[in-house]
Protein backbone atom coordinates (compact mmCIF):
# COMPACT_ATOMS: atom_id res chain seq x y z
CA UNK A 1 0.00 0.00 0.00
CA UNK A 2 1.42 3.41 -1.03
CA UNK A 3 1.94 5.73 2.14
CA UNK A 4 2.81 9.48 2.62
CA UNK A 5 6.09 9.25 4.45
CA UNK A 6 7.16 12.68 6.11
CA UNK A 7 10.80 12.45 7.46
CA UNK A 8 12.50 15.49 9.25
CA UNK A 9 16.17 15.82 8.39
CA UNK A 10 16.12 14.46 5.36
CA UNK A 11 18.25 16.66 3.88
CA UNK A 12 20.67 15.27 6.20
CA UNK A 13 23.23 12.32 6.10
CA UNK A 14 20.85 9.67 7.19
CA UNK A 15 17.78 11.09 6.30
CA UNK A 16 18.80 11.95 2.56
CA UNK A 17 19.54 8.07 2.78
CA UNK A 18 15.89 7.76 3.96
CA UNK A 19 14.75 8.98 1.48
CA UNK A 20 16.75 8.07 -1.74
CA UNK A 21 15.84 4.53 -0.31
CA UNK A 22 12.66 5.48 -0.05
CA UNK A 23 12.34 6.77 -3.66
CA UNK A 24 13.94 4.17 -5.28
CA UNK A 25 12.67 0.85 -3.82
CA UNK A 26 8.99 1.57 -3.16
CA UNK A 27 5.63 3.74 -4.49
CA UNK A 28 5.65 5.73 -1.42
CA UNK A 29 5.22 9.44 -1.58
CA UNK A 30 7.86 11.20 0.37
CA UNK A 31 7.78 14.65 2.17
CA UNK A 32 11.57 16.44 3.31
CA UNK A 33 11.35 18.34 5.98
CA UNK A 34 14.66 20.18 6.81
CA UNK A 35 15.79 23.66 8.36
CA UNK A 36 18.95 23.43 6.03
CA UNK A 37 21.35 23.93 8.53
CA UNK A 38 25.07 23.80 8.43
CA UNK A 39 25.28 20.07 7.84
CA UNK A 40 21.98 19.90 5.66
CA UNK A 41 22.76 19.64 1.92
CA UNK A 42 19.92 19.48 -1.04
CA UNK A 43 22.49 18.12 -3.40
CA UNK A 44 22.12 14.42 -1.31
CA UNK A 45 18.98 14.34 -2.92
CA UNK A 46 19.07 15.98 -5.99
CA UNK A 47 18.61 12.50 -7.71
CA UNK A 48 14.86 12.60 -6.59
CA UNK A 49 14.49 16.11 -6.39
CA UNK A 50 12.38 15.72 -9.71
CA UNK A 51 10.14 12.53 -8.63
CA UNK A 52 6.80 13.21 -9.02
CA UNK A 53 6.62 11.56 -5.51
CA UNK A 54 9.26 13.73 -3.76
CA UNK A 55 8.13 17.46 -2.02
CA UNK A 56 10.82 19.64 0.10
CA UNK A 57 9.98 22.23 2.94
CA UNK A 58 12.29 24.24 4.29
CA UNK A 59 11.23 24.45 8.09
CA UNK A 60 12.78 24.07 11.49
CA UNK A 61 10.93 21.06 13.63
CA UNK A 62 10.45 23.85 16.61
CA UNK A 63 8.13 25.88 14.77
CA UNK A 64 5.11 24.80 15.73
CA UNK A 65 3.00 26.92 13.01
CA UNK A 66 5.00 25.26 10.13
CA UNK A 67 4.51 21.99 11.52
CA UNK A 68 0.98 21.94 11.69
CA UNK A 69 1.14 23.72 8.54
CA UNK A 70 2.64 21.06 6.50
CA UNK A 71 1.10 18.04 8.42
CA UNK A 72 -2.59 19.49 7.44
CA UNK A 73 -0.91 20.01 3.80
CA UNK A 74 0.97 16.40 3.50
CA UNK A 75 -1.31 14.12 5.91
CA UNK A 76 1.17 11.47 6.25
CA UNK A 77 0.70 8.22 7.27
CA UNK A 78 4.41 7.86 8.85
CA UNK A 79 6.20 10.69 10.20
CA UNK A 80 10.47 9.73 10.45
CA UNK A 81 12.13 12.03 12.58
CA UNK A 82 15.90 12.45 11.61
CA UNK A 83 16.16 16.18 12.74
CA UNK A 84 18.86 16.49 14.76
CA UNK A 85 22.07 18.09 16.01
CA UNK A 86 24.84 15.10 15.89
CA UNK A 87 28.15 15.42 16.37
CA UNK A 88 29.49 15.29 20.05
CA UNK A 89 32.52 17.70 19.32
CA UNK A 90 30.37 20.62 18.62
CA UNK A 91 27.86 19.73 21.66
CA UNK A 92 31.02 20.22 23.36
CA UNK A 93 31.27 23.84 22.16
CA UNK A 94 27.68 24.68 22.21
CA UNK A 95 25.82 22.44 24.44
CA UNK A 96 22.56 24.81 24.08
CA UNK A 97 21.88 24.23 20.28
CA UNK A 98 21.78 20.60 21.05
CA UNK A 99 18.79 21.01 23.80
CA UNK A 100 16.79 23.72 21.74
CA UNK A 101 17.18 21.28 18.49
CA UNK A 102 16.99 17.33 19.90
CA UNK A 103 15.14 17.83 23.11
CA UNK A 104 12.72 21.37 22.10
CA UNK A 105 12.03 20.44 19.15
CA UNK A 106 10.88 17.31 19.35
CA UNK A 107 9.09 18.38 22.00
CA UNK A 108 6.83 20.66 19.57
CA UNK A 109 7.34 18.31 16.86
CA UNK A 110 5.60 15.72 19.35
CA UNK A 111 2.72 18.06 20.07
CA UNK A 112 1.75 18.58 16.59
CA UNK A 113 2.01 15.50 15.65
CA UNK A 114 -0.16 14.34 18.57
CA UNK A 115 -2.91 17.08 17.71
CA UNK A 116 -2.78 16.09 13.72
CA UNK A 117 -3.16 12.59 14.81
CA UNK A 118 -6.14 13.10 17.19
CA UNK A 119 -8.02 14.81 14.94
CA UNK A 120 -7.12 11.96 12.28
CA UNK A 121 -8.85 9.58 14.78
CA UNK A 122 -12.15 11.84 14.00
CA UNK A 123 -11.86 11.97 10.58
CA UNK A 124 -10.22 8.64 9.43
CA UNK A 125 -10.02 5.90 12.12
CA UNK A 126 -8.38 3.38 9.52
CA UNK A 127 -5.82 6.18 9.06
CA UNK A 128 -5.13 6.97 12.25
CA UNK A 129 -5.12 3.13 13.12
CA UNK A 130 -2.41 2.75 11.32
CA UNK A 131 0.03 5.82 11.59
CA UNK A 132 3.33 5.88 13.45
CA UNK A 133 5.66 8.30 14.63
CA UNK A 134 9.50 6.71 14.22
CA UNK A 135 11.75 8.39 16.26
CA UNK A 136 15.41 7.84 15.15
CA UNK A 137 18.22 7.72 18.03
CA UNK A 138 21.92 6.83 19.08
CA UNK A 139 23.59 3.87 21.02
CA UNK A 140 25.41 6.86 22.39
CA UNK A 141 22.40 7.13 25.32
CA UNK A 142 23.41 3.90 26.41
CA UNK A 143 27.11 5.46 27.74
CA UNK A 144 30.05 3.33 26.64
CA UNK A 145 31.04 -0.22 27.82
CA UNK A 146 34.44 -2.09 28.85
CA UNK A 147 36.24 -4.23 26.72
CA UNK A 148 34.52 -7.44 27.52
CA UNK A 149 31.14 -6.24 28.56
CA UNK A 150 28.49 -7.37 26.25
CA UNK A 151 26.70 -5.44 23.42
CA UNK A 152 23.61 -2.61 24.49
CA UNK A 153 20.40 -4.36 23.84
CA UNK A 154 17.23 -2.28 24.01
CA UNK A 155 17.01 -3.01 27.28
CA UNK A 156 20.42 -1.02 28.46
CA UNK A 157 20.05 1.59 31.06
CA UNK A 158 20.46 5.02 29.57
CA UNK A 159 23.60 6.28 30.69
CA UNK A 160 24.58 9.48 28.19
CA UNK A 161 28.28 10.78 28.30
CA UNK A 162 28.02 13.94 26.43
CA UNK A 163 25.73 16.94 25.67
CA UNK A 164 24.79 15.47 22.32
CA UNK A 165 23.91 11.66 24.08
CA UNK A 166 21.98 13.29 26.41
CA UNK A 167 20.41 15.66 24.51
CA UNK A 168 19.08 12.34 22.26
CA UNK A 169 18.15 10.67 25.45
CA UNK A 170 16.06 13.26 26.77
CA UNK A 171 14.44 13.15 23.37
CA UNK A 172 13.78 9.51 23.48
CA UNK A 173 12.54 9.91 26.78
CA UNK A 174 9.91 12.15 25.75
CA UNK A 175 8.86 9.97 22.91
CA UNK A 176 8.21 7.21 25.13
CA UNK A 177 6.03 9.21 27.21
CA UNK A 178 4.09 10.19 24.57
CA UNK A 179 3.31 6.91 23.45
CA UNK A 180 2.44 6.27 27.44
CA UNK A 181 0.49 9.17 28.47
CA UNK A 182 -1.13 10.35 25.04
CA UNK A 183 -1.02 6.43 23.19
CA UNK A 184 0.52 8.31 20.42
CA UNK A 185 1.80 5.41 18.62
CA UNK A 186 5.51 5.21 18.27
CA UNK A 187 8.51 3.38 17.58
CA UNK A 188 12.32 4.30 18.76
CA UNK A 189 14.96 2.80 16.74
CA UNK A 190 18.92 3.21 18.10
CA UNK A 191 21.79 3.12 15.95
CA UNK A 192 25.20 2.40 16.15
CA UNK A 193 27.76 4.98 13.56
CA UNK A 194 26.83 5.47 10.29
CA UNK A 195 29.33 6.04 7.94
CA UNK A 196 28.55 6.33 3.86
CA UNK A 197 28.14 8.47 1.07
CA UNK A 198 27.22 12.18 1.27
CA UNK A 199 28.52 12.42 5.05
CA UNK A 200 29.43 15.73 6.76
CA UNK A 201 33.05 16.13 7.01
CA UNK A 202 33.01 16.49 10.42
CA UNK A 203 33.01 12.91 11.46
CA UNK A 204 35.86 10.57 11.51
CA UNK A 205 35.42 8.53 8.00
CA UNK A 206 34.84 11.28 5.37
CA UNK A 207 37.05 14.08 7.61
CA UNK A 208 40.09 11.25 7.19
CA UNK A 209 39.01 10.36 3.52
CA UNK A 210 39.31 14.05 2.53
CA UNK A 211 41.94 15.49 4.74
CA UNK A 212 43.92 12.71 2.96
CA UNK A 213 43.27 13.30 -0.22
CA UNK A 214 44.36 16.72 -0.02
CA UNK A 215 47.52 16.25 1.85
CA UNK A 216 46.44 17.08 5.35
CA UNK A 217 46.95 15.49 8.60
CA UNK A 218 44.85 12.37 10.02
CA UNK A 219 44.54 12.90 13.66
CA UNK A 220 43.29 10.87 15.88
CA UNK A 221 42.30 11.40 19.30
CA UNK A 222 44.24 9.98 21.85
CA UNK A 223 45.67 6.38 20.93
CA UNK A 224 43.07 5.44 18.30
CA UNK A 225 41.45 2.90 20.64
CA UNK A 226 38.05 4.09 20.62
CA UNK A 227 35.94 1.21 19.98
CA UNK A 228 32.75 1.80 17.37
CA UNK A 229 30.54 -0.01 15.84
CA UNK A 230 30.46 0.85 11.86
CA UNK A 231 27.24 1.21 10.01
CA UNK A 232 26.62 1.60 6.29
CA UNK A 233 24.05 3.92 6.23
CA UNK A 234 22.06 1.98 3.45
CA UNK A 235 21.68 -0.43 5.78
CA UNK A 236 20.70 1.66 8.29
CA UNK A 237 18.14 3.23 5.83
CA UNK A 238 16.40 -0.56 4.42
CA UNK A 239 16.22 -0.99 8.47
CA UNK A 240 14.49 2.02 9.31
CA UNK A 241 11.95 1.61 6.44
CA UNK A 242 11.93 -2.07 7.39
CA UNK A 243 10.73 -0.68 11.46
CA UNK A 244 8.64 1.83 9.92
CA UNK A 245 6.40 -0.70 7.94
CA UNK A 246 6.28 -3.70 10.17
CA UNK A 247 7.83 -3.20 13.76
CA UNK A 248 5.06 -3.13 16.84
CA UNK A 249 4.02 -0.33 18.18
CA UNK A 250 5.73 0.90 21.17
CA UNK A 251 8.72 -1.17 21.06
CA UNK A 252 12.27 -0.32 20.48
CA UNK A 253 14.68 -1.52 17.56
CA UNK A 254 18.78 -1.56 18.00
CA UNK A 255 20.47 -1.39 14.65
CA UNK A 256 24.03 -2.26 14.47
CA UNK A 257 26.49 -3.23 11.53
CA UNK A 258 28.08 -6.08 13.51
CA UNK A 259 31.81 -4.01 12.70
CA UNK A 260 33.46 -3.46 15.95
CA UNK A 261 36.94 -1.15 15.16
CA UNK A 262 38.88 1.03 16.80
CA UNK A 263 39.40 4.22 15.35
CA UNK A 264 43.22 3.64 14.39
CA UNK A 265 41.77 0.40 12.09
CA UNK A 266 39.31 2.47 10.53
CA UNK A 267 41.79 5.13 9.37
CA UNK A 268 44.71 2.26 8.62
CA UNK A 269 41.63 0.43 6.89
CA UNK A 270 41.14 4.14 4.70
CA UNK A 271 44.85 4.60 4.11
CA UNK A 272 45.29 1.16 2.59
CA UNK A 273 42.24 1.47 0.42
CA UNK A 274 43.44 4.88 -1.25
CA UNK A 275 46.79 3.95 -1.87
CA UNK A 276 45.10 0.96 -4.14
CA UNK A 277 41.96 3.44 -5.27
CA UNK A 278 44.41 6.72 -5.20
CA UNK A 279 47.59 5.79 -5.39
CA UNK A 280 49.96 8.60 -3.64
CA UNK A 281 53.74 9.28 -3.97
CA UNK A 282 54.42 8.98 -0.29
CA UNK A 283 51.20 6.88 0.73
CA UNK A 284 48.89 8.21 3.37
CA UNK A 285 49.86 6.53 6.75
CA UNK A 286 52.37 9.40 7.45
CA UNK A 287 50.16 11.78 7.28
CA UNK A 288 48.32 10.21 10.83
CA UNK A 289 48.73 12.12 13.68
CA UNK A 290 47.90 11.78 17.68
CA UNK A 291 46.31 14.64 19.24
CA UNK A 292 44.56 15.55 22.37
CA UNK A 293 41.60 13.16 23.13
CA UNK A 294 37.99 14.93 23.32
CA UNK A 295 36.88 15.58 26.46
CA UNK A 296 34.91 12.64 28.33
CA UNK A 297 35.27 10.32 25.35
CA UNK A 298 33.55 7.51 25.39
CA UNK A 299 35.46 4.45 24.81
CA UNK A 300 33.46 1.78 23.46
CA UNK A 301 30.14 1.48 21.67
CA UNK A 302 28.49 -2.21 20.56
CA UNK A 303 25.11 -2.94 19.63
CA UNK A 304 23.22 -6.12 19.95
CA UNK A 305 20.97 -5.92 16.39
CA UNK A 306 19.58 -9.77 17.27
CA UNK A 307 16.42 -8.06 17.68
CA UNK A 308 16.29 -6.59 14.23
CA UNK A 309 17.02 -9.70 12.51
CA UNK A 310 14.55 -12.16 15.04
CA UNK A 311 11.44 -9.78 14.34
CA UNK A 312 11.87 -7.65 11.37
CA UNK A 313 14.22 -10.42 9.87
CA UNK A 314 16.99 -7.91 8.84
CA UNK A 315 20.38 -7.82 8.27
CA UNK A 316 22.98 -5.33 7.35
CA UNK A 317 24.24 -6.34 3.38
CA UNK A 318 27.65 -4.76 3.77
CA UNK A 319 30.32 -5.98 5.30
CA UNK A 320 33.09 -2.88 6.49
CA UNK A 321 35.23 -3.81 3.99
CA UNK A 322 32.75 -3.90 0.96
CA UNK A 323 31.25 -0.75 3.01
CA UNK A 324 33.92 1.40 3.02
CA UNK A 325 34.95 0.66 -0.73
CA UNK A 326 31.91 2.36 -1.23
CA UNK A 327 32.49 5.28 0.77
CA UNK A 328 35.80 5.83 -0.75
CA UNK A 329 34.88 5.36 -4.46
CA UNK A 330 31.64 7.93 -3.73
CA UNK A 331 34.12 10.77 -2.63
CA UNK A 332 36.59 10.21 -5.19
CA UNK A 333 33.78 10.02 -7.75
CA UNK A 334 31.37 12.87 -6.08
CA UNK A 335 34.41 15.83 -5.75
CA UNK A 336 31.84 18.46 -6.35
CA UNK A 337 29.47 17.74 -3.62
CA UNK A 338 32.60 17.88 -0.77
CA UNK A 339 34.11 20.65 -2.57
CA UNK A 340 31.06 23.10 -1.78
CA UNK A 341 31.01 21.80 1.83
CA UNK A 342 34.28 22.69 2.40
CA UNK A 343 34.15 25.68 0.55
CA UNK A 344 31.33 26.72 2.83
CA UNK A 345 30.39 26.15 6.50
CA UNK A 346 33.38 23.54 7.63
CA UNK A 347 37.19 23.47 6.54
CA UNK A 348 37.83 20.39 9.18
CA UNK A 349 38.99 22.33 12.06
CA UNK A 350 38.93 20.58 15.10
CA UNK A 351 36.02 21.41 17.20
CA UNK A 352 35.31 19.95 20.55
CA UNK A 353 38.61 21.79 22.64
CA UNK A 354 36.59 24.08 24.17
CA UNK A 355 36.45 22.39 27.65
Amino acid sequence: MTKTFLVTGGAGFIGSAVVRELIATSTHRVINVDKLTYAGNLGSVAVVADDPRYAFERADIGDANAMRRILERYQPDVVMHLAAESHVDRSIDGPSAFIATNVVGTLVLLEEVRGYWEALKEASPEKAAAFRFHHVSTDEVYGDLEPDDAPFTEQTPYAPSSPYSASKAGSDHLVRAWARTYGLPTLVTNCSNNYGPYHFPEKLIPLMILNALQGKPLPIYGDGGQVRDWLFVEDHARALIRVADQGRVGETYNIGGHNEKTNLEVVHALCELLERLAPSEDGYRHLITYVEDRPGHDQRYAIDAGKMERELGWLPLESFATGLEKTVLWYLANEPWWRAVLDGSYQGERLGVGA
